[in-house]
């Protein structure tokens, strides 16, 4: 029998997962073929299959040109599987046929047992009669062949399905003769979930119903079936339960139930042999190495304490909780001499209901080797003899897939010396003495173990990259690491990258991850279906937030609930795993739950998810505009023409907080964007892009800057509203500036220009000045930059703009130190640093400073500049745009050489360098790299000199950046002198002069 070690003998099991037994050991039997020969063969025990029936059963769909001969390749592996296979599998003229005992196939024993219920029941012997058909029910495991599908095997295990429930109708018949009615109630409603329609069972349960003095049910039952049956068939119930139902109504004395007989005493003998009923341990277990160790350190802590020790997992569907379970379970074996039981409760099975108290008890009890006619009608009389037979034993038992506490304090055992693993989906929170180990998804190098110990070292070496891959799309969740190897298994042609090609598809991915009855959808569905309605449709609504973190205020807009309710929400999410908590106050979805909580959109919930998402985007404008007016004072408000969220917003009261809300859901704004433009919340896209450049600009996040900026113009043309297009297009100009993509960014700057004077709109119009100026004043076209950069101070000013008028003068500023008009440019910049101090604008103080600090140098005040440079330097920190300061550090490292402090400028270079290669904005590079370039050079490195200004050189040029391109062949021909290159440095020295010519830069301007 199973779990008994020490016999060798063969069992075979098909009511259920096909499984084959030598002793205490499970056999592996190969690939499919083999297990779907096997299964049909075992369907058809002691008759022929021929051939062309067992080709039919293994392959679903057009069987290869080579079936016949791999049918008989896989007779040929099991034969060398099975002990004494030759004698197991025979061959028999065109086919094969299996010869097995009636008791080493649990099809054959159930077949047995249901004939022996029959003739004990003819003979008048009810209580015999019921026994034999409760044993032969409980060697039922689940689904017949679930994991050996096809239409041959689906069919037989229809018509075993039928029998299976036959003999159910036939025990409650006779339990309900013997005088049993309560007991039966949860049993019968169960299956008539399953099997609405059998009307057999309706009877059964109105009538246990109605004998347990619950009359109202019995009739409320009837109706239920009446307009179940009327609605999908259009038909009246049948006669017997309109007779019935009549007879419940009138309270007909011929529905009293017979006097039960009298429950025998609590009875619980030893069992000859130690009962050992745990799953096989996976041969092909991996990874868990800390989960295994962490939970037998705890099994061996509770091991002396003075009541059974009780040693729990929780985790989402999927995360392999029951095999590491068995695995803790048979390495802790020893430990328990007076045996190891394994219960299923059903908590989460697909298609079943959970085991009832009653049902677990007396399962087992017969694992204890009580024998049925001795195991107590009612629950308490059950209870007692569970108790009873473990009074002194050390013994392990496994509770697995457990959805309720109630049930688990029923079942521990009374002894100290007992230990009891359960698993769960939710932690059991009222299960009192537990200790519980959450289990999360596999690691990145367990998850690649995985596969590689199931789909084979070789495949995976072959691939290393598309298996690494393979493991992130199936989110390290091991269901869909094993369902994901067994497809490959199945496909031999099928290489792991064309299978990670197929699972990028995000929208089918979840229909890749299935295997027969398995599959990562229905097992995520059973954890949702445990939740309310409320719940489930606020389980939909929180899949479309744009981010990978969800906080219970971005969550409250989506469900429109308070914080606090949605809190509530997301922590029972949390408590059955369909969420994580990547930290306190946030929340996470798995990838694949994420994705089915997105299957289960549809037309039905449209509008429901539409009115969602735009009470998200208010919450996110109106949460972005009150940051943008703490982080980036002076900015000038616009009207959105949009109403303010009535979300309750996070505290943004001051730069801390609201630097800190910005960061932590940068993703989820920009994710917001593109949503809003999906969905057609054009309006909402535009202004959100506003405040959430604002934010990217400053943290040098400028490719992103762009993207956001292009999409929220192309929202514009779509809406037609020409101010929303010069705000959109005005920004974008920035962005080109910053990327070094000019002549693009003085098109649209210009086209903002023309927009903004149409519209009277003064403040894009002096937005676009500033842009157009600065534009050309890179591009080299200094006269033509002066008069776009006065205009738009003036403009500024007007306004009463310090920001406006603030950023302007600093262009202004650059725009004469490229010229090498000095003086001018100290004006400037002064009066800019002056304005961003009065706003308490740092970022952009940081840059103003760094304009005077440069001007100042050209009129060689080098103490000035020292002291502008050292302000800037107190007042920057890590979340400064790394261009910026980049530029700042490199140009202390030249001021601080020129007044005498070497090893301070070699330090204060090598940060600047580091810096501004790791951003994204090449202005800044190129600026940086020259400064650099230079003092090398003065420095005596000439060769370092010239590799920087090689850098400089080929960025400036690719981009058309005029001056600092003069710049760096100037910085080449002083380093190919100092290499001793007197040809190169002519040579750079005339292309330098050449572009400082065109542009009108005088001979002071040229020599930094």
């Amino acid at each position: 029998m199973l779990g008994q070690h020490a016999e060798n003998r063969l069992r075979f099991n098909v009511l259920g997962p096909l499984e084959v037994w030598a002793g205490g050991t499970r056999l592996k039997l190969g690939g499919m073929v083999q297990e779907r020969v096997l299964a049909t063969l075992l369907l058809e025990s002691g008759k022929l299959v021929p051939v062309s029936r067992l080709v039919e059963a293994a392959w679903e769909e057009e069987p290869p040109a080579t079936a016949s001969h791999q049918v008989r390749k896989a007779v040929a592996d099991l034969r060398r599987r099975i002990p004494d296979g030759s004698r197991i599998v025979i061959t028999d003229g065109p086919g094969y046929r299996v010869a097995v005992p009636e008791d080493q196939l649990d099809l054959t024993e159930f077949t047995a047992l249901v004939r022996r219920a029959r003739a004990a029941a003819e003979q008048g012997e009810t209580a015999r009669a019921a026994e034999a058909l409760r044993t032969a029910l409980e060697l039922w495991r689940g689904p017949v062949l679930p994991d050996a599908a096809g239409p041959v095997i689906a069919a037989a295990a229809a018509a075993l399905d039928e029998r299976r429930l036959a003999a159910a109708e036939q025990l409650f018949e006779l339990c309900l003769s013997l005088g049993q009615a309560a007991e039966l109630v949860a049993d019968l409603r169960d299956l008539t979930v399953k099997y609405p329609m059998r009307e057999n069972l309706r009877r059964q349960l109105m009538l246990a119903l109605y004998r347990s003095g619950r009359q109202a049910d019995a009739l409320e039952e009837y109706a239920r079936v009446r307009d179940l049956l009327v609605e999908e068939l259009g038909i009246d119930p049948g006669q017997q339960l309109t007779q019935l139902y009549e007879g419940i109504l009138r309270e007909s004395p011929d529905l009293a139930a017979p006097a039960p007989p009298a429950s025998p005493a609590p009875a619980a003998p030893a069992p000859a042999q130690t009962p050992c009923t745990l799953p096989y341990d996976l041969a092909d277990f991996s990874g868990r190495e800390r989960e295994q160790r962490e939970l037998l350190e705890r099994a061996q802590r509770s091991a002396g304490g003075r009541a059974p020790g009780i040693v729990a997992i929780d985790g989402m569907g999927g995360c392999g909780k029951t095999a590491l379970a068995v695995r803790v379970a048979h390495r802790l074996a020893d430990a328990y001499p007076d045996g190891q039981l394994y219960i299923n409760l059903r908590g989460y099975t697909p298609g079943e209901q959970p085991v009832t108290s009653a049902t677990a008890l007396a399962t087992l009890l017969r694992a204890l080797g009580v024998s049925g006619d001795q195991i107590p009608d009612d629950l308490e009389g059950r209870t007692a003899a569970w108790r009873a037979a473990l009074t002194g034993r050390r013994l392990l038992l496994l509770l697995d897939n457990a959805a309720d506490a109630t049930v688990v304090r029923l079942l521990m055992p009374p002894s100290p010396g007992c230990l009891v693993l359960v698993t769960s989906r939710s932690r059991l929170l009222d299960l009192d003495g537990a200790d519980w180990t959450s289990l999360g998804v596999m690691s990145d190098e367990d998850s690649v173990a995985l596969v590689s110990t199931t789909l084979g070292a070789e495949r995976v070496s072959a691939e290393t990259e598309a298996s690494a891959e393979l493991a992130r799309l199936c989110g390290h969740l091991p269901l869909a690491l094993r369902l994901a190897t067994a497809r490959l298994r199945n496909r031999p042609r099928w290489t792991v990258g064309y299978l990670v090609d197929r699972l990028r598809d995000e929208t089918r991915r979840l229909d890749e991850l299935s295997l027969g009855e398995r599959s990562v959808a229905a097992t995520l569905r059973l954890s949702y279906q445990t939740m309310a309605a409320e719940s489930r449709a606020a389980f939909r609504l929180l899949a479309l937030h744009p981010g990978s973190d969800i906080d219970v205020h971005s969550a409250a807009a989506l469900l429109g609930t308070d914080t606090r309710d949605a809190e509530d929400i997301l922590e029972h999410m949390l408590d059955v795993h369909l969420v994580q908590q990547p930290d306190v106050g946030l929340y996470a979805f798995h990838d694949l739950v994420r994705s089915f909580a997105l299957s289960l959109r549809g037309q039905a919930t449209e509008q429901e998810d539409q009115d969602a998402v735009g009470r998200l985007l208010d919450y996110y404008l109106t949460a972005a505009e009150q940051a943008c007016d703490v982080l980036f004072p002076g900015r000038r408000r616009r009207a959105t023409g949009l109403p303010a969220t009535r979300a309750q917003l996070p505290d943004l009261g001051d730069a801390h907080r609201a630097l800190a809300w910005f960061t932590r859901e940068h993703a989820a704004l920009s994710g917001a964007v593109a949503l809003a433009g999906t969905l057609g919340y054009d309006r909402h896209a535009v202004w959100l892009t506003r405040n959430v450049v604002f934010h990217l600009n400053a943290r040098g996040h400028i490719s992103e800057f762009r993207d956001l900026s292009r999409s929220a113009v192309g929202a514009a043309r779509r809406l037609g509203d020409l101010v929303l297009l010069a705000v959109s297009l005005s920004n974008l100009g920035v962005a080109c500036w910053k990327l070094g993509r000019f002549e693009e960014g003085v098109e649209v700057a210009r086209e903002a220009l023309e927009v903004a004077t149409e519209l009277g709109d003064r403040d894009t119009e002096a937005h676009s000045e500033s842009t157009l100026g600065l534009l050309n004043s890179v591009l080299g076209r200094f006269d033509q930059a002066l008069p776009h950069l006065v205009r738009a101070v003036d403009l500024g000013r007007e306004l009463g703009n310090a920001r406006s008028e603030s950023e302007s003068l600093t262009t202004l500023s650059t725009l004469y130190e490229q010229w090498g008009r000095y003086p001018e440019a100290v004006e400037a910049a002064r009066r800019a640093v002056e304005l961003d101090r009065r706003l308490g604008s740092h970022e952009n103080e940081i840059v103003s400073v760094t304009d005077l600090a440069l001007a100042l140098l050209g009129l060689e005040k080098y103490t000035e500049a020292q002291q502008c440079v050292e302000r800037a330097r107190r007042i920057i920190d890590q979340t400064h745009d790394p261009g910026n300061v980049g530029v700042l550090l490199a140009l202390s490292a030249d001021v601080q050489h020129r007044l005498g402090s070497t090893a301070d400028a070699a330090r204060l270079a090598d940060r600047a360098l580091e810096l501004v290669r790791s951003s994204v904005v090449p202005i800044r590079q190129v600026k940086t790299e020259n400064i650099l370039g230079r003092l090398r050079t003065r420095l005596g490195d000439p060769a370092k000199a010239l590799e920087l200004h090689s850098s400089a050189l080929k960025t400036a040029s690719s981009i058309g950046y005029r001056i600092e391109e003069a710049h760096a062949l100037a910085g080449l021909a002083r380093a190919c002198e100092g290499l001793g290159d007197r040809a190169a440095a002519e040579q750079h020295a005339g292309a330098a002069a050449g572009l400082f010519d065109t542009m009108g830069v005088p001979e002071i301007g040229r020599n930094r």
